[in-house]
């Protein structure tokens, strides 16, 4: 670039969108490219002063690029659906605090490595939680990764048998939160466990976990085959936990109940179609 090409004043205003065009490209700022004209006209309009002008362009830039990173994050998480707080039914849990739930929400567990356990039987909403948390996380600038308890081990015992399990725990050192759901659903054979463990260490005070469970953790040991690992592994992750236990009736029976008062032949219809 020649030595003036910094030099502004006296171009022609084709010359100047030129330039500018050229400066949000070498930036790397595509919003900068897209809308310092029209903040331009606004700015003249209103009287802004140049520093206003600036901060305008620049928050629009960073709004975009927190935007496009936000779709990432929730992309690379591979969340099974949408999820939200939003559309969380708290009537149906009375017992789970709000207080609770709003501080969650913040993701702030994710920033200091805390843990978050969701503990109760199908159906009364852990993996809608699991996920609602994980989006705010993801939304609140963390990386974040989901997975079934079973996808889990499948992606560490394959990283074991190639050996390449330590470089494994270190890539999922850099996601902030990781969510295992369905813990208890199948049990755990001694390799899975230890390779659960390993996981479950590896994270310990240095990456978030969200897990959801069917089991109390007092049945951990029928789940892991093995009460010493279980142990371990509570230990580890109520150390810096928020544990909370869902109960009541399924979503699913309950919908199914419902559905059933209204139109007493939907369970007649549905048998002849299945």
């Amino acid at each position: 670039m020649p030595a003036d090409a910094a030099h502004v004043p006296g171009r022609t205003t084709g010359e100047l969108a030129a330039h500018l065009a050229y400066l949000a490209r070498a930036f790397k700022a595509p919003t900068i490219g897209a809308v310092w004209a029209e903040l331009a006209d606004i700015a003249r309009e209103r009287g802004w002063t140049h520093e206003e002008y600036l901060a305008a362009v620049l928050a629009r830039q960073v709004a975009d690029r927190e935007a496009n990173g936000t779709q990432l994050r929730i992309a690379g998480a591979h969340f099974p659906q949408v999820k939200t707080l939003e559309d969380f039914n708290l009537d149906h849990q009375p017992g789970l605090r709000r207080d609770v739930l709003a501080h969650l929400a913040t993701a702030a567990f994710a920033a200091t490595a805390g843990n978050v356990i969701l503990l109760g039987p199908p159906g009364v909403g852990k993996t809608h939680l699991a996920i609602a948390l994980g989006y705010k996380a993801a939304q609140a600038g963390h990386p974040v990764a989901f997975d079934t308890a079973t996808g889990w081990i499948t992606r560490l015992t394959a990283a074991h048998h190639d050996g390449r399990l330590p470089a494994e725990l270190k890539r999922l050192g850099r996601y902030r939160l990781l969510i295992v759901d369905e813990v208890g659903y199948i049990p755990f054979d001694s390799p899975a466990a230890n390779l659960f463990f390993q996981l479950v260490a590896a994270r310990y005070e240095q990456g978030s976990m969200l897990i959801t469970s069917n089991m109390p953790f007092a049945r951990w040991g029928e789940v892991f085959g093995d009460d010493v690992v279980a142990a371990a592994l509570i230990d580890r992750l109520v150390h810096h936990a928020e544990v909370i236990t869902l109960g009541g009736e399924s979503y699913r029976t309950r919908a199914r109940r419902d559905l059933l008062a209204r139109d007493p032949t939907a369970g007649t219809r549905t048998t002849a179609t299945t």
